[in-house]
């Protein structure tokens, strides 16, 4: 009797494991070849799931953004308050800064090797970058995009400054600072709208 493969299922394993791959080498380094090697597939079988380096790494974003979302809204589950969140999200950065930090380096090193013009309209970017806004601006009862894309850039911010190894930067004290002035300076309509 054949086996019988899920092939989303496999799909999604061989993503899982690719994240690795991608962080330890980088985007523009590790080739097809490699990955297939280390996923221990051969190039046809990782080339059957995705026609490209390109589209793996764009289905890798995609699936990843899904559940980075799902843990940060599972991290953040019973906060009532914008200060109680931002004091949340800072531990959640902090309890996972060394994915995070991978991830951003990754994410620069992707757009290294692009057109500039190019990323900005891919889809699946649309998508994440989507999907991050309407999650943050669930989960911090905001519904004023300006101050939505302030409080994710802020956060893109931090981990970048980790990135470039600024030792200063704790992020629990950063977020919960950001809940102060947020919640200070601005008008609760503006919070609301």
């Amino acid at each position: 009797m054949p086996k019988i493969v899920d092939h989303e299922q496999y799909r999604k394993e061989l993503l899982g494991k690719c994240f690795d791959f991608f962080a330890h080498k980088g985007y523009g380094s590790i080739t097809m070849r490699q990955i297939s090697q280390g996923l221990g597939v051969s190039t046809g079988t990782l080339y059957h799931y995705f026609p490209s380096k390109q589209a793996l790494f764009e289905q890798l974003v995609e699936e990843t953004c899904q559940q980075d979302i799902a843990m940060a809204l599972a991290e953040l589950e019973g906060t009532e308050t914008l200060q109680e969140s931002m004091i949340a999200l800072g531990r959640y950065l902090a309890k996972n800064e060394a994915y995070f930090i991978k991830w951003t380096y990754l994410w620069v090193d992707f757009c290294q090797h692009r057109d500039s013009q190019e990323i900005p309209g891919k889809n699946v970017f649309k998508r994440a970058n989507k999907r991050c806004r309407q999650a943050a601006s669930d989960v911090f009862n905001i519904q004023n995009p300006v101050v939505i894309s302030f409080i994710l850039s802020f956060i893109d911010g931090l981990l970048l400054r980790k990135l470039q190894g600024d030792e200063m930067i704790d992020f629990t004290e950063q977020c919960t600072f950001l809940g102060k002035m947020l919640t200070a300076y601005l008008p609760q309509e503006i919070l609301k709208n």
